[in-house]
């Protein structure tokens, strides 16, 4: 395993997502890319100040130190090589090389809707978190956010609270918890969840760090619920990375006359987003209100191949139980049957006349550098 050499990448200013994919298709390996020869690296298409920052730094690194200094912090490194990254989030363009994760994510994890908002939330959008954020965690949705101040918060103790599971996603390093009067929060959070951050050891929490954070908190998520927000708030700014990621959108609405509430207020009016008043909107819109049997079967139903088989041959357009039988050449009797677990565990879904879609499948991309 040459994870060393992802979280090396992961230090170098200037080689984020799309630049580390190019070194890797090119070398076929990290620990190739880190050793090349300064023309190769130029070959592989690594622009000069990329250039530059990763050859004034690999000398300098001592990535053996690093990867200590790291599991001293209690945390460990995921990277898009490890099975166990997680799924969502490698669905979606460019997805991040590297997270760092202290505490445990789970496979229940991918039931998981981001709860987030305005970090200056009044008592309506407090009591509203705490009861929606509740209710997804009492119906075993695993909620994410991003441990700022005012919603963000609120949806983590309403969570834990509720004896669920929750994920914050950090706008710095795994060792550095921002805002600082939430360290008790997240160290709940390790308990009954993780944090993760794709930045590097000692990491401050900068302003520009938090749009990239959203895109993570929005990718780990089936959809993602906005509660209170107004036009300014950051968290459009995940609504938007959901939206790009062919993730669901839902929003809260307030009152007309609260400045507070008129970036959810316009998120409903503009389409955008799914009105929502009950966590019942939120389940049956993502597929999730059988979520205890899906638990039981995934845990006594491994996925196989014809699982994988059958997952081959469905998207986003309605499919015939037939037409998958001729498609996959396996007997109707064994597909319909397949079917049906798949539908129990979450992965497909029927529309009518014994037609399939995939459950969840993101649709639009963008780039990273």
């Amino acid at each position: 395993m040459d994870t060393k050499y992802w979280v090396g990448f992961n230090i170098i200013p200037g080689i984020g997502p799309a630049r580390l994919k190019k070194l890797l298709d090119y070398f076929g390996s990290a620990e190739k890319a880190w050793h090349a020869s300064p023309l190769d690296l130029a070959r592989a298409g690594l622009d000069r100040k990329s250039l530059q920052n990763l050859l004034a730094a690999r000398d300098k690194l001592d990535l053996d130190g690093e990867m200590r200094r790291i599991a001293e912090a209690g945390a460990r490194v995921l990277t898009l090589q490890d099975e166990d990254y997680p799924r969502l989030l490698r669905q979606i363009n460019l997805p991040p090389p590297v997270l760092y994760l202290k505490g445990s994510y789970k496979p229940e994890d991918e039931w998981a809707v981001a709860v987030v908002g305005t970090r200056y939330a009044k008592a309506y959008g407090h009591e509203v978190t705490r009861y929606l954020a509740g209710e997804l965690a009492r119906n075993h949705i695993t909620v994410i956010s991003g441990l700022a101040r005012g919603i963000d918060s609120e949806a983590h103790r309403a969570a834990l609270e509720a004896g669920g599971r929750s994920i914050a996603v950090l706008g710095s390093g795994i060792d550095v918890i921002y805002p600082y009067e939430n360290a008790g929060l997240a160290r709940d959070i390790v308990a009954s969840g993780a944090l993760i951050t794709e930045y590097p050891l000692g990491t401050k929490p900068e302003k520009t760090n938090f749009p990239p954070r959203n895109r993570i908190i929005s990718g780990l998520a089936l959809g993602t619920l906005i509660t209170q927000a107004g036009e300014g708030s950051g968290a459009l700014i995940t609504a938007y990375y959901a939206l790009e990621q062919g993730r669901e959108v839902f929003a809260v609405p307030g009152s007309i006359f609260d400045h507070g509430c008129s970036g959810t207020n316009r998120l409903i009016q503009q389409g955008e987003a799914k009105l929502v008043t009950r966590v019942q909107d939120i389940l049956e819109e993502l597929n999730l209100t059988m979520v205890n049997q899906q638990a039981e079967v995934r845990a006594v139903v491994p996925e196989n191949e014809t699982e994988a088989l059958v997952l081959r041959y469905l998207s986003e357009e309605p499919m015939h139980v037939d037409e998958l039988g001729r498609a996959t050449g396996l007997p109707i009797a064994q597909v319909t049957g397949t079917l049906a677990l798949m539908e129990l565990k979450g992965l497909v879904r029927q529309t009518g006349g014994m037609h399939y879609i995939l459950a969840h499948e993101s649709r639009i991309s963008y780039t990273v550098d």
